[in-house]
């Protein structure tokens, strides 16, 4: 768990982070949070976005796209969200999930910062 508690430490230096959680999209349980706020539940957030994963998944397979997921940008008025889902074959069914705030955060930076976590997550 090491590895994760540091993705998520990384994951929260990034510009105008507000949270950051590692996701099973299977179950929807969250198996690592770092920051949220007061008004969002981070944990609800995140096992929300679930529905959203296996929704673009079954897209994907319904087209018979021979292709993935790299990243799902949800914009908000005032945050992006952004799920990465986990490529590596420790990470299978898994996602990061990332709220940026808009106001802070630059959206191409973000994404770069993202897939370097994603790319050194060891599970």
């Amino acid at each position: 768990m090491g590895n994760l508690d540091v993705a998520l430490k990384n994951a929260m230096n990034i510009d105008g982070a507000i949270g950051a959680a590692l996701v099973d999209y299977t179950s929807g349980m969250t198996l690592g949070v770092a920051g949220g706020t007061g008004e969002i539940d981070l944990t609800v957030a995140a096992a929300g976005n679930t529905d959203v994963v296996r929704a673009k998944l079954r897209t994907i397979e319904m087209l018979k796209l021979d292709d993935e997921i790299e990243d799902i940008l949800i914009t908000l008025g005032t945050q992006y969200h952004l799920i990465r889902p986990l490529s590596n074959h420790t990470g299978k069914g898994l996602f990061l999930y990332l709220m940026v705030s808009k106001s802070r955060a630059n959206l191409a930076m973000a994404r770069h910062q993202l897939r370097a976590i994603e790319e050194s997550l060891d599970l």
